[in-house]
């Protein structure tokens, strides 16, 4: 009966073997964390994962429920938007992409989605109803609010603005463009509206025009929204048509007017260059650069009365570094002054460790990131940008130390994003870390609750072995259960120090030498145990078939120094992430043909974690029936059955 029952778990496994999977040891190390609750380690395991099948959603669905465990709602949000790109018929996940839009004040993407979904026949379509009309209604309401007060006369920038704002979240892209332009013709330094024109003019498919409007707003004003606007340009350098078209929409932007007279002299279109720098010297006369610009372009052809007066100009301003090229020109001596503290060099280093990143060279833009903080040590994004790019270059003890400092920053943004990474780093790299585990569970053939348990405190060396302290509790509320008190109770806390290996292909041994005290009778007995552990599965991703085995060959002193083999198979459905259904196929056998250690069990069924417990926690009913393989000395018949109800809670700490 044992040979067949191997014999069937192997074609069990047989027929569900595939092709290696690049991200399997990732994965068990990442659900193993899950289940102790080890977060960071779970997060930083599914990473990797990713990196090796970056097309499989179910990955980033899992990392995305790890981050919402942390509260960390973005992060979540934007794994759930990757998992719903890669497979866009899942609805659940797009679901769940919706909600934490809205939550985190994307409103037009979360009601784009939830329009998606109501039109479905699934079971989401009423949920996503409900969710689609609690925001499209008060968007329409605001609409016709703001539309009445500008009718009424309130033709200002925050009317129109709003207005702009509310359509766009109800994409009415039209209404959105047409009072965003309004509300920038209102105000003309506001660029960060020309961003959201632009957004808008993108998603209407006026792809010039949004051009236009993000060039504008990249060269010149609010520095945030230039960065805004750097995002949504294309890679490439911009066109002079480009340049021509923004500055039709923006004629007062110096910045942009300047660069693009820049770039009509790199390409020897003088003449147009020269027409660029003579309208700056006549709209901006602060602008000193452009006037030195242009008095050097009339000198270098002759024209030194026509040159002078722009070069009076500049060498009446303090501006010295100007002021010498102008010096050097006419061949006067120069002006010696003490160098003024700038932060030019970080500004400029930090631009282009911003290109190298864009391009891909993390290499060019770890060095120019350096750079840039030697020429200003305070700046805390920078200090960011470094822990970002250490992480990507898998130098994570680098990137800690970055975070670390960034962490401190003053601005709310730079300190939130660096206290994310850092805690989700961190806890990589810490040297101890306790787990705890618990699982109680009451048995019908035995009338009687058992509970099981373990602290572990592990030191991590960073190499394949690690040492670990550890205290187990194995028991039963009547601290006997007549024939085999030793197979489900020990009555015992077992205080022990041992050792165990990283998992290897899946496969992971331990060993471990300690004390067993009993709380039934008082005695302290030497205990030894030790073994190796494997485990084989195709996890559920959502919702379908799935198998588990798992296999446990133990040596136990205390029970006559015998070895004990324990295999466990589930076969079954999941339905969600929540509910499980599934088939039992329970194997025992031990090295000295013991009675009570050899029998197999059979059977039904469920488990359940719903989203009130831990994330950790679970609860299952078993209805199993069992027969032994070796009946001499075994009281009553050889089968049995047996109803166990258990709960599953476990966590770690660092």
């Amino acid at each position: 009966m044992i040979l067949r029952a191997l014999i069937t778990l192997a074609a069990v496994r047989l027929a569900f073997a595939q092709a290696p999977d690049p991200a399997y040891e990732s994965l068990t190390r990442a659900y193993e964390s899950l289940r102790v609750r080890s977060y960071d380690d779970a997060i930083s395991n599914f990473q990797k994962a990713i990196e090796l099948a970056p097309r499989r959603a179910s990955i980033r669905k899992d990392l995305a429920y790890t981050y919402l465990k942390i509260g960390e709602n973005e992060l979540a949000r934007d794994q759930f938007r990757a998992a719903m790109k890669i497979d866009p018929a899942d609805t659940q996940v797009a679901l769940e992409f919706a909600f934490l839009a809205y939550e985190t004040k994307q409103q037009a993407q979360a009601r784009r989605i939830f329009d998606r979904i109501r039109k479905t026949t699934g079971p989401s379509a009423a949920t996503a109803e409900q969710a689609f009309q609690n925001i499209d209604a008060p968007l329409a309401a605001g609409i016709e609010r703001w539309a009445n007060a500008i009718a009424l006369g309130a033709d200002n920038f925050s009317a129109h603005f709003e207005l702009a704002t509310l359509a766009e979240q109800r994409d009415q892209l039209p209404l959105a463009a047409e009072h965003y332009e309004k509300a920038w013709r209102l105000l003309p330094d506001r660029r960060a509206v020309l961003v959201d024109l632009g957004r808008v003019w993108l998603a209407m498919g006026r792809e010039e025009d949004a051009t236009a409007a993000l060039l504008a707003a990249s060269r010149g004003g609010e520095p945030h929204a230039a960065e805004m606007a750097r995002e949504l340009l294309p890679g490439r350098y911009p066109y002079v048509s480009e340049f021509e078209a923004a500055l039709q929409l923006d004629p007062a932007n110096v910045e942009l007017r300047r660069e693009l007279a820049y770039l009509l002299l790199r390409m020897d279109r003088q003449g147009q260059a020269e027409d660029q720098f003579r309208s700056l010297t006549d709209t901006a006369p602060d602008d000193l650069l452009s006037t030195t610009q242009l008095g050097f372009l009339l000198w270098s052809r002759g024209e030194h009365d026509a040159a002078m007066p722009l070069f009076e100009r500049v060498l009446a301003n303090q501006d010295n570094e100007l002021a010498n090229r102008v010096r050097a020109v006419l061949h006067l001596p120069q002006v010696l002054s003490a160098r003024p503290d700038s932060p030019s060099a970080s500004i400029d280093a930090k631009v282009m460790a911003e290109h190298s990143i864009q391009a891909g060279y993390m290499k060019d833009a770890l060095k120019y990131l350096q750079i840039a903080h030697e020429a200003d040590p305070g700046d805390f994004d920078i200090m960011l940008k470094l822990g970002w790019t250490f992480n990507i270059l898998h130098q994570d003890r680098q990137a800690i130390r970055w975070f670390d400092l960034a962490r401190r920053s003053p601005d709310p943004r730079v300190a939130a994003e660096a206290r994310k990474a850092w805690r989700n780093l961190h806890g990589a790299y810490e040297r101890f870390q306790t787990s705890v585990w618990f699982y109680p569970i009451f048995s019908s053939r035995w009338r009687d609750l058992f509970a099981y348990g373990q602290v572990k405190t592990e030191v991590r060396t960073g190499r394949f072995i690690q040492p670990y302290l550890s205290v187990r509790f194995i028991g039963d509320t009547r601290e006997s259960i007549g024939f085999f008190p030793v197979y489900l109770s020990e009555s015992s806390f077992i205080v022990g120090a041992g050792v165990r290996t990283l998992p290897w292909h899946n496969v992971t041994s331990w060993f471990e030498a300690g004390s067993a005290m009993s709380y039934a009778t008082g005695h302290l007995l030497p205990d030894y145990r030790g073994g190796i552990s494997a485990r084989w599965a195709r996890l559920p991703e959502a919702s379908g078939w799935f198998i588990d085995n798992t296999g446990d060959g133990v040596f136990m002193s205390r029970f006559s120094n015998d070895f004990l083999f324990f295999s466990e198979s589930r076969l079954g459905y999941a339905i969600g992430r929540h509910i499980q259904l599934y088939g039992n196929f329970n194997l025992r056998v031990d090295a000295q043909r013991q009675p009570w250690a050899n029998f197999f069990e059979i059977g039904p069924g469920v488990r359940v974690s719903p989203r009130w417990l831990p994330r950790s926690m679970w609860i299952a009913c078993d209805v199993l029936r069992g027969s032994y393989q070796i009946n001499s000395d075994v009281p009553g018949r050889p089968s049995f059955h047996d109803i166990r109800i258990g709960a599953w809670y476990a966590f770690s700490t660092h």
